[in-house]
């Protein structure tokens, strides 16, 4: 029944409204401590020196990332998050837009080209060549857990933006039961933002590129507290 009832595009917008408050109210009681700041730093404000980014992380950490993205935005900012032209993928977009985060549809993972993928690249590729940020889940939407996909190694070529590997993880915490384990926040709790060193990939390395963003989001993970 839930299933069907959210095939309903009031059903969808409404729960996602749901979903939205409790984190913006959960997240705003958690005591942050941010790593990593200088390797953000340059790329804030409407017209950051070093240029838009890449901003990567794994997918079971979406709910938590809008933390870090209302200090991004704080600067003028501005950026489009990834997501999926599934159901699944349409309901987080409309979580991710209510916190001023802009959408772009597709995916551009191994079977991107049934998913809109390369529609979603030429976007990406626009949005980043416009200053803006690209925000991105390399394991998502499907998985498998950890495990990057090329489209974000292949972004990063084409445009020249460095990816900026990123975490967050929270203590206490619920973890769903998703194919990612994804984790939902509770009030009051202690939580890490991370920001690793950028990666650049050149135009003809991507399959080097992805390699490195894949042992940086871990390393990020792992800083952050995140279990494997």
């Amino acid at each position: 029944m839930m299933s069907r009832l959210l095939r309903q595009g009031w059903a969808q917008n409404a729960l996602a409204a749901l979903v939205a408050t409790y984190l913006r109210l959960a997240l705003g009681t958690i005591r942050w401590r941010l790593v990593g700041w200088e390797n953000l730093a340059p790329h804030l404000g409407r017209a950051p020196a070093a240029g838009p980014v890449v901003a990567a992380f794994w997918h079971e950490m979406l709910p938590l990332m809008p933390a870090l993205w209302r200090q991004v935005h704080a600067t003028g900012a501005r950026a489009r998050v990834l997501v999926s032209r599934h159901r699944d993928g349409r309901f987080i977009g409309e979580v991710m837009r209510r916190f001023d985060l802009g959408l772009a549809h597709g995916s551009t993972g191994t079977k991107g080209r049934d998913r809109g993928g390369a529609s979603a690249v030429r976007s990406l590729l626009a949005v980043l060549a416009e200053g803006e940020h690209v925000v991105m889940t390399p394991d998502g939407p499907r998985g498998p857990r950890r495990l990057a996909a090329g489209g974000v190694a292949q972004i990063a070529a084409l445009s020249g933006a460095p990816v900026l590997p990123c975490a967050a993880w929270v203590t206490p915490r619920i973890r769903l039961p998703t194919w990612d384990g994804m984790v939902l926040p509770l009030p009051f709790a202690r939580g890490v933002l991370v920001c690793g060193a950028p990666i650049p990939v050149g135009r003809d390395e991507a399959e080097a590129g992805l390699a490195a963003i894949g042992t940086a989001l871990g390393e990020a993970a792992r800083i952050a507290g995140a279990p494997a």
